[in-house]
């Protein structure tokens, strides 16, 4: 029989990824009693938060995501402090792309414009400083100082142990089965019913299975992301170690969206580069077989690691995980969808790195906003 819980919480947060934990962090922080709830047994790798490895970096072509960055950096920087364990790795962040690229001169005049230290590299220059870079049309580079390696998994374990020493309650291998809004707002689960003040959804591809009884729906699309690590021919040599960057690479091939990598370090001698796009995918079929268009991305890679990375084995990938992103699908026109995402259950499609801040503003929104409550005025 379900077991009814009489406290009433200040807030509680459905979903444990990076979003859900920072948001959390942020409120026991803050004093608030705050329930954090995960349908999945911690760890697991059903989400989007699973991994070793994410980019920081400042390198963005909206000054918002440069500005906004800065705030990030220092609550890292305070959580890899308070926690006394390393967060994550400045490697620098190489941006490749032809030198007329439009997205490589606003993303130079963005971080111009922000003081934040950065290098351009002329084809000879970058040719020279990474040799293990096969640059065949006169690529140029962009070298964004501050950027760097977080180590995902290690942060998800940081946060958590903060929320319970802070007093908030984690309680994973809960799936919510009912929300009713009201005051309290009432959350029953596999397990037990809770009440609280507040309710937060940072549940990604979740978040519509959650709203739909509720009559709202939130214009998002979940991805299904290939993972792909290929081995490094010399074990090493695309290293931190060899002062190897992240890297992003913008225009360099023929499929419209951007490559990325990380230096290897994850799985000794294997580098992670990826595409930075996915499939249309059902969260609770991630890992069906594929369908032979689910692997394009990866005839996309093995081309760019042919072609860009020569002392990397091109084809196939040593390893490939899968990753999901829930991205939102803009739509014209106000309507219930947009009320709701004001309450904070739409801010997902953002980088892992700008999660200390997001989670902060849906730490605030929560001081004064109940599901059935009618959207406050945006005060910005």
């Amino acid at each position: 029989m379900m077991a009814a819980q009489k406290e009433l919480y200040d807030a509680i947060v459905i979903g444990a990824g990076i979003q859900g934990c920072f948001t959390a962090y942020h409120l026991a922080k803050h004093s608030r009693r705050v329930l954090l709830l995960e349908q999945f047994f911690l760890p697991h790798s059903r989400g989007s938060s699973h991994g070793q490895s994410r980019i920081i970096r400042r390198a963005y072509p909206e000054d918002f995501y440069t500005e906004m960055m800065a705030e990030c950096y220092r609550i890292w920087a305070q959580l890899q402090h308070e926690a006394g364990t390393q967060l994550y790795r400045q490697t620098g962040l190489l941006l490749l792309g032809m030198k007329e690229n439009p997205e490589l001169k606003t993303i130079q005049a963005t971080l111009s414009r922000h003081g934040v230290e950065h290098q351009y590299l002329p084809s000879e220059e970058l040719k020279q400083r990474f040799p293990n870079i096969q640059l065949a049309r006169g690529e140029v580079g962009l070298l964004d100082k501050s950027g760097g390696v977080l180590y995902a998994d290690k942060a998800l374990r940081v946060l958590q142990d903060a929320i319970r020493q802070l007093g908030g309650i984690v309680h994973d291998g809960e799936k919510v089965m009912e929300i009713k809004p009201g005051l309290p707002i009432v959350v029953k689960t596999t397990s037990s019913s809770y009440q609280a003040r507040s309710l937060i959804i940072t549940a990604g591809p979740w978040t519509n299975r959650l709203l739909r009884p509720l009559g709202l729906e939130l214009p998002l699309q979940t991805l299904r992301i290939n993972v792909c690590y290929w081995k490094e021919k010399a074990p090493g040599s695309y290293s931190v170690s060899q002062a190897f960057p992240c890297f992003l690479g913008l225009g360099l091939s023929l499929a419209p969206h951007h490559i990325y990598g990380l230096p290897s370090r994850e799985y000794p001698g294997l580098v992670k580069v990826c595409y930075h796009h996915g499939n249309n995918a059902d969260p609770e079929e991630r890992d069906c077989p594929t369908a032979f268009a689910d692997i394009q991305d990866v005839h996309i890679l093995s081309r760019f690691v042919r072609d860009l990375l020569p002392d990397l084995e091109p084809e196939p990938p040593a390893i490939m995980e899968h990753c999901m992103y829930t991205v939102r699908v803009w739509a014209a026109g106000p309507g219930p969808a947009a009320a709701l995402e004001s309450r904070g259950t739409g801010q997902t499609g953002r980088p892992d790195s700008t999660r200390p801040l997001t989670g902060c503003d849906l730490k605030q929104k929560s001081s004064f906003l109940q599901v059935g409550s009618p959207p406050p005025e945006r005060a910005h």
